[in-house]
């Protein structure tokens, strides 16, 4: 029984120089480290140790601590900058290829990108307009995210003044959350300058119920980035309104967008902005959830035409118990029921890939679960396929090419949905389930329809601001892989 405890020591030994040199890193060069995806940010030995032994998901095997300390310690003399750096993959690669003999020359190589290149980072001011679901979770991102490499900065929200302590309970809300837990942190009031303090970011409150009548230069907010959350409007016009406000720049929208406004899927079409794209929407939550998804099968098989059937949380907008709703079969209890309902997701994936236009129907149901939702997509392709393979592409997808931000794969008996709250892919491909006969394929796919899809919106966020951190080492095109 004596090797267990002491292996278990050991592995608390290197853990725990690795803290140090990890907190160095981010605070002297503004650079993040990670364990196959997993951030190593504000974290404990104990948090070190299992994100190692998390990595048998992806190596079939507990990734050694004494592989990824040298890494770290290599890290720490180097010049490197603003960048997110996954350790896990660079040790897994180094120590898996017999020609490489010198470590130092290995990371020279990888890293080369961002080697020289320290700079100060200048933030970007974000408003949050509304302060719902989406709004809260949103704003737990940029305050982590602030915190993490600082390219962009909230500095607002906008709201309807609820009355009597509604800066009270709004502060509140950002601080405890059923599904999410708490916030990670502090959270204070200042009422007489009606601003939230949150991990030492002054967050105002500012009231109002027209969106183009704000001046956010009055507060020290210039060329913002407001995140539209509302889903009050959604389209051109109306979300024309926040350009109107002194201090805006651009707007991002939560949802799908109505007539020529440009959907965009993270890491599928947010190439394609442009400086004059002042208006963007970050589509919905299926929609991120599935197209990355779609486009990966499509590229290598093919696809001819499919069906798309969500399995979905039951959202704000429908009723506790049986009332009026002016949705059909929305007004009945939402946790009660299976509700079934429409979905123009399967439509909008066209939005960011036209190549799927007019080759996907949908169909929702909404169930009694407050987050985390399935889609399953049966697909036609132009090709035969394997199960195997075709698991065996995803995973390779969700681990080495340029979605693995986007695309995660599991292989678990026994997941249900409650393993899948927090996870900040756009979709998790559930490869049991998978089910292939001849050019049939049907894939199960879960997705935080919360958490996944407001990571997604963050990650837009950041593009528009130009700070989006460089991921190395670098990843290959899924078609590579």
């Amino acid at each position: 029984m004596a090797q267990p405890t002491s292996d278990w020591n050991d592995k608390l030994t290197l853990a725990e120089a690795m803290l140090p040199l990890i907190s160095k890193l981010h605070r002297e060069r503004n650079v993040v480290t990670s364990i196959f995806g997993r951030l190593l940010l504000d974290v404990t030995a104990i948090d070190i140790i299992k994100s190692h032994r998390y990595a048998r998901r992806i190596t079939d095997s507990p990734l050694p601590i004494d592989q990824t300390l040298p890494i770290v310690e290599e890290l720490a003399t180097m010049d490197l900058g603003t960048a997110s750096i996954d350790i896990g993959r660079l040790a897994t690669n180094f120590h898996r290829n017999p020609e490489e003999k010198d470590l130092r020359a290995y990371l020279e190589r990888q890293l080369e990108p961002v080697i020289g290149r320290n700079k100060e980072v200048e933030s970007t001011d974000v408003v949050l307009y509304g302060f719902g679901r989406i709004g809260r979770l949103l704003a737990r991102i940029l305050i982590a995210r602030e915190a993490a490499y600082g390219g962009v900065r909230l500095r607002a929200i906008v709201v309807r003044n609820k009355g009597e302590g509604d800066l009270i309970k709004r502060a509140s809300l950002l601080r405890r959350d059923s599904i999410h837990g708490a916030f990670e942190g502090t959270i204070t009031v200042d009422e007489e300058n009606n601003t939230i303090w949150a991990n030492g970011t002054p967050i105002r409150v500012i009231y109002s119920d027209d969106p183009g009548s704000v001046d956010y230069t009055s507060y020290g907010i210039h060329d913002a980035i407001v995140v539209d959350n509302t889903g009050r409007w959604r389209d051109r016009e109306g979300l024309s309104q926040h350009l109107k406000s002194a201090g805006v720049a651009r707007v991002v929208l939560t949802a799908p967008g109505k007539g020529d406004l440009r959907n965009v899927v993270y890491g599928i079409n947010h190439g394609d902005i442009t400086d004059e794209d002042t208006i963007i929407t970050a589509a919905s939550c299926t929609t991120n959830g599935i197209t990355p998804v779609l486009k990966v099968i499509n590229d290598r098989y093919g696809v001819r035409h499919g069906h798309v059937e969500t399995v979905h949380s039951f959202t704000n907008d429908q009723n506790l118990i049986d009332n009026f709703h002016k949705g059909p079969r929305r007004g009945r209890a939402a946790g009660l029921n299976m509700v079934l309902t429409e979905t123009g997701a399967a439509k909008a994936v066209s939005k960011a890939l036209p190549e799927f236009e007019g080759k996907l129907t949908g169909n929702a149901i909404r169930v009694p679960t407050p987050d985390v939702s399935m889609a399953v997509l049966n697909l036609d392709l132009e090709t035969n396929v394997e199960r195997d393979e075709v698991n065996n592409f995803l995973r390779k997808v969700s681990l080495h090419s340029d979605l693995r931000q986007q695309i995660s794969y599991i292989n678990s008996p026994d997941v249900v949905s409650t393993d899948f709250v927090g996870s900040t892919h756009a979709g998790v491909v559930d490869g049991l389930a998978t089910i292939a006969s001849g050019n049939h394929l049907i894939l199960y796919v879960w997705y935080d329809n919360e958490f996944g899809y407001s990571n997604q919106v963050i990650r837009i966020v950041e593009e528009v601001a130009g700070a989006r951190p460089m991921v190395l080492p670098r990843r290959e095109s899924p078609s590579e892989l």
